[in-house]
């Protein structure tokens, strides 16, 4: 029997929908015109209030596409109630822009929408600059390696206390293709002892001070205390790493804004309760967000951290892991940290010097989820990795139709 070869084709995004149309010989104006008819999106919005769910609903039925609501929402019954838009990138794009004349705040969601959509796609390349030194977003993805000053940390600590050996590891990742280093001189496992400021800075200033002099690539210092970080980027550091997204020290926004620095914003709480798992951790990133944005920082100058290890158990990480790419929706860089953590250990169970395997599998993953960089102890194994990941993500957007 003919079927003329009939099969599945996988569309991701406008880019990879445009280039199918392309292959089979469409028409350049119907491929502008048909290829958002090729993706289906669900759009989440949680305690919207009735009359803008019910605009939402109607909005979206009259442009092809649906909205699911609260099954109470049709007697009244609710106050607010969470919406999923499901439709087209098409319909949806039309919803944005039918709903930015509409009263109730849903001017403010039609932009909101728009941008969502957008990020969405494919990142495009682009330069950040490290107050001085330049990384290349969205060509492949970024290895940030982990060298901890501290006598504590979960996987390494005190193997790397002492200066000199600090700074050769720091050269052997130099040596292996790291893209950024990051030093922590705090550890921030589970129940990790807090240091003072002052002490953290004692630890850290020697070894920041001769990396700086020694190698050409952006030394980022993971502290979430303002006068640590205040010193670090008067010596010379090109970015933050906060593991607390600039929430706890209320003077964190404004020393990194203060000297323009790239900040890393990592969700964090205290404890591991939530109301909606992946919508709290997006809430808290968004204030982060606003945080460094009140300060002058933008766009890529604001790179999120979806906090694995940190306020979440096990099952909630594989959550979060399996859901990476959501995170691409806040419109910034993605940082994934995974490297040697508990989550692994307890699904594999493995200790500590274990779980390459189990953190290559995360890398890779984050390849495949849109990630711009992973955060890891073991830079050849998992540059490595990521470079066959990249090689097969990241060329699909130019040749993975060719033939097809």
């Amino acid at each position: 029997m003919q079927t003329y070869s009939m099969r599945w084709i996988t569309l991701d995004n406008l880019v990879e929908a445009k280039m199918a149309l392309k292959q089979i010989g469409s028409d350049p104006g119907g491929i502008a015109h048909m290829a958002g008819k090729a993706l289906g999106r669900g759009i989440k919005l949680e305690q919207v209030p009735l009359r803008v769910a019910h605009i939402l609903k109607q909005e979206m039925l009259s442009v092809g596409g649906d909205a699911a609501v609260h099954r109470d929402v049709i007697t009244n019954k609710v106050e607010t109630t969470d919406v999923m838009l499901l439709g087209t990138t098409r319909q949806l794009e039309h919803l944005a822009s039918k709903v930015l004349a509409q009263p109730f705040g849903l001017k403010t969601i039609g932009h909101a929408l728009k941008q969502l959509i957008s990020a969405l796609e494919p990142s495009k390349t682009r330069i950040l600059n490290c107050r001085g030194l330049e990384l290349k977003l969205g060509e492949r993805t970024l290895v940030m390696g982990i060298l901890n000053v501290t006598p504590d940390s979960f996987s390494d600590g005190g193997r790397y206390f002492n200066i000199e050996d600090a700074i050769l590891q720091a050269e052997r990742m130099v040596k292996e293709g790291v893209d950024i280093l990051d030093i922590g001189a705090e550890s921030t496992r589970p129940t990790h002892e807090a240091v003072s400021a002052e002490e953290e800075w004692c630890r850290l200033e020697p070894v920041l001070k001769m990396l700086l002099e020694r190698v050409t690539i952006p030394v980022s210092v993971d502290t979430y205390k303002a006068s640590v970080a205040a010193k670090a980027l008067e010596a010379g550091a090109h970015m933050i790493n906060d593991v607390w997204g600039l929430q706890k020290d209320p003077d964190m926004a404004r020393v990194v804004g203060d000297y323009q620095a790239p900040v890393i914003v990592m969700h964090n709480q205290q404890g591991t309760a939530y109301r909606h798992l992946m919508g709290d951790i997006l809430t808290f990133l968004r204030n982060s967000i606003e945080l460094a944005e009140a300060q002058g920082l933008s766009g890529d100058q604001i790179i999120v951290d979806p906090g694995i290890g940190f306020g979440k158990t096990t099952e909630q990480n594989l959550e979060v892991m399996a859901r990476l790419a959501e995170f691409r929706t806040l419109g910034h860089p993605v940082l994934l940290g995974t490297s040697r953590k508990s989550m692994i250990g307890k699904t594999l169970n493995q200790t500590v010097d274990e779980r390459l395997e189990g953190t290559l599998a995360t890398s890779v993953l984050g390849v495949v989820s849109g990630v711009d960089i992973i955060r890891v102890h073991d830079v050849q194994a998992n540059s490595r990795a990521v470079q066959m990941a990249d090689a097969i993500v990241r060329g699909q957007r130019g040749v993975h139709y060719v033939g097809a």
